[in-house]
C-alpha cells in the first residue's frame, strides 16, 4: 500500500472535528551492492526494483541496456515492506558513479543527500543534441495524462509524479514517490526493464525542478523537461549546457521554456497571421 490511514482533529469553523485521512507512506530502504553499502534512502514502498535499476543508472553505477541486475530482497520490516535490497553486479561492469558511494542518509525530499562533491554530481562537457521540435500543445496534453495516472496523490495529497512521453505524447511510464527524485528514478527503471528508454524524449514531473532531476533526465537522454511549478537557476543553467529544453509552470495550457527554447516549435503572431491570410486566399482562388 502507498497510503495509510490516520486518524487526526481538523480545527474547521472554531471548532475540532474527527477527521480520518489518508497519507503518503514513507519508509526506509537500504542499498547495497554485492554485500557492501551503496546508500539509504527514504521513499514510498512500491516499484523497488524499479527504483533501484533507474537510481543506478542515473547514478553512473550501472549502466548497462542490455541485461538487468540480479536484485534482492534481504530484509522486510514488521508491515511487510521492503527494508533492504541488495543488487549483485559483476565488478568489471560497476561504474565510477559507485566511486563516490553516497555515505549518508538520502532523504525522501532531496536525492543529492549524501553526494561527496557537487562537482561529480554533473561535471558533463556532453550535451543532447534535439532535432526534431516538441509542439507546444502537447505539453499540456502530457500534463493531463499525468495528472489522471497519480493515483496515490489523489487519495494522499503527499506524493509527486513523474510521466515520460514520446515526442508526440504517447505516455510510456508514470511513477509515484513520497521523493521527487525518487519518482524520476522509479520511471527511468520502469522503461529500462521494459525497454523503452530509447523512446523517451519528454518528461514531466510534479513539484519543481532541481538541479539533480536534470541531470537524471540527462542520464536518461531526454530533451524535453516539464514541472508543474518553478525550476531553480542552477536547473536552468544546467539544463541549457546539456541541452535540455526546460519549461515550468505548466498548468492550465500555459508553461514558460527558460532553456533551449529554439527546440520548441515556433510561430510569432506575425506568422501566424500571415499563414491565416495565406489559407484564406488560397481558398478563395
Amino acid at each position: 500500500m502507498s497510503t495509510a490511514l490516520y486518524k487526526g482533529r481538523k480545527f474547521c469553523k472554531g471548532k475540532f472535528l474527527p477527521v480520518e485521512d489518508a497519507l503518503a507512506v514513507e519508509e526506509l530502504l537500504k542499498i547495497t551492492i554485492n554485500g557492501s553499502p551503496y546508500t539509504i534512502t527514504m521513499r514510498t514502498p512500491g516499484s523497488e526494483e524499479e527504483l533501484v535499476r533507474g537510481l543506478l543508472f542515473s547514478e553512473n553505477v550501472y549502466t548497462d541496456l542490455q541485461f538487468n541486475p540480479v536484485i534482492s530482497i534481504k530484509e522486510k520490516n514488521n508491515s511487510g515492506f521492503i527494508k533492504w535490497i541488495d543488487v549483485v553486479i559483476p565488478l568489471d561492469k560497476i561504474g565510477k558513479g559507485f566511486e563516490s558511494v553516497r555515505n549518508i542518509m538520502s532523504v525522501s525530499s532531496c536525492g543529492i543527500c549524501g553526494k561527496t562533491d557537487l562537482d561529480e554530481i554533473a561535471g558533463q562537457e556532453q550535451k543532447i543534441i534535439q532535432t526534431e521540435k516538441l509542439k507546444p500543445e502537447t505539453v499540456d496534453k502530457m500534463f493531463e495524462q499525468m495528472n489522471s495516472n497519480q493515483n496515490t496523490f489523489k487519495a494522499s495529497g503527499g506524493s509527486h509524479g513523474c510521466a515520460v512521453f514520446t515526442l508526440e505524447g504517447e505516455l510510456l511510464a508514470i511513477q509515484e514517490d513520497i521523493g521527487r527524485h525518487n519518482a524520476v528514478d522509479k520511471a527511468i527503471g520502469c522503461l529500462i526493464l521494459e525497454k523503452k528508454l530509447r523512446k523517451a524524449r519528454c518528461m514531466t514531473v510534479s513539484g519543481r525542478i532541481s538541479y539533480e532531476i536534470v541531470t537524471k533526465c540527462f542520464s536518461a537522454d531526454i530533451p524535453f523537461l516539464s514541472a508543474v511549478s518553478a525550476p531553480s537557476s542552477l536547473a536552468v543553467d544546467l539544463a541549457e549546457q546539456l541541452g535540455i529544453t526546460l519549461m515550468a509552470f505548466c498548468r492550465d495550457n500555459k508553461f514558460t521554456a527558460y532553456s533551449r527554447i529554439d527546440n520548441i516549435e515556433f510561430q510569432s503572431d506575425h506568422e501566424k497571421e500571415f499563414n491565416q491570410h495565406r489559407l484564406i486566399s488560397d481558398g478563395k482562388s
